[in-house]
This record gives C-alpha cells, structure tokens and sequence, in this order.
C-alpha cells in the first residue's frame, strides 16, 4: 500500500502550520493548501489518508469543496476543522458524508487519534476500489454467454438448470463454467459469488 498522506487545506497559515508540525512529529507526510483551489489544482489523490478541511475560506467554501469531491466519488475521508460559529454547517458536512468535525481550539491527541483512524479507512476503501476494478477488468475478458453462465451459477444454479435456462447442453455449460472461472482468477464458487457482487449490472 502507498505510503499515507495528510492534506491540509485552511486559509490560516499558522493552523496549517501546527497541524504541519503535529502530524510530521508522529512521521505522517502532510501537504498543505492554502486554498481549496489549489488543493484541487496540486493534490494527487492516489494515496491513503485524509483530508482536514477549514470550513470557512475564501473562494470556495470546504463545503464546497466537500461536494465536488464526493461528486467525483473520491472515498478521501474528510475531517472537518471549525470555529464554535461553524458547528452547524460541520454538522451539516457530517450528514453529507464527512469523517468527523473537531472544534477550535483542539485536542493534539484526539486530532491524531482521528487521522490515524481516518488512514485505515482510507487504506481499506482504496484496497476494496483495486479489487473492484480487477474484477471489472477480468469480467469484460468473458463473452456475452459466459457472463449469462456466470451470473446464473453464482446465483446458485446447478449446471443442468443453467443448461434449461440458455437452452443449453451441461457439456458446454460446463466449457463454459470453465472458462469463466479461469477468466475470473476464481479457485472456488465462494469466490465467483464474491466477485459478482461486486460487478455493475452493466458487466
């Protein structure tokens, strides 16, 4: 897994600054960003970690920025920071899909404990991203026929049913059911049904 980094986006040079010091003293990478804008001009979200994001800033707001991201369904998980005055609208963040919100002035440690959680979540969702993308890239390998032969075994067809439904032999269902393991690095049933699940219904 790629090394976790830590973005911080506030207006405020001296926060950016403490969290900078904060997060590299437990030996965290952290880039900072004084703007939203340049957060989404000079970040490369190909990493694990987080993002801490300033509610209030010039330009575009971290809600704002909030949303374009999860339009773009990046899974970055997003750790609101904010003044007693902004409460609400962290509030608010947190329904639409942030990690957590920590009030001015904070706790050193809680603020680490919470990035560190946020770094494994991260690290998962982006772990579970390569296996689905895997699976999508094995899956458009398959003939239109062998998805049809897929997709009735994982749903528990033998394959003398799944002969009747195609209007089949079991001989060549089976050809196909070979194949379609193969294709799909599946060692076992288990394994298909697994991956079938994690398949658009356009695959």
């Amino acid at each position: 897994m790629n090394e976790p980094v830590i973005h911080v986006v506030d207006d405020d040079a001296s926060v950016r600054d403490s969290l900078l010091w904060l997060l590299e003293s437990i030996g965290l990478t952290v880039h900072c960003y004084d703007s939203a804008a340049s957060f989404e001009q000079n970040s490369d979200l190909s990493h694990p970690g987080c993002l801490i994001l300033d509610v209030r800033m010039p330009g575009i707001s971290g809600l704002d920025l909030q949303k374009k991201l999860a339009e773009r369904n990046l899974s970055l998980p997003i750790i609101i920071v904010t003044g007693h005055a902004d409460v609400p609208m962290a509030i608010r963040a947190m329904k639409n899909g942030a990690f957590d919100f920590i009030e001015k002035p904070y706790n050193d440690q809680h603020m680490l404990d919470r990035v560190q959680e946020a770094i494994r979540h991260s690290a998962t969702s982006l772990n579970e991203d390569l296996q689905q993308q895997q699976v999508m890239q094995r899956a458009q390998t398959l003939t239109p026929r062998e998805k049809q032969v897929m997709h009735l075994i994982a749903q528990g067809c033998s394959n003398k049913e799944a002969a009747v439904q195609l209007d089949l032999s079991v001989k060549t269902v089976e050809s196909h059911r070979a194949h379609v393991m193969a294709k799909m690095h599946a060692d076992s049933l288990p394994t298909l049904i697994r991956q079938t699940l994690l398949l658009d219904d356009t695959v």
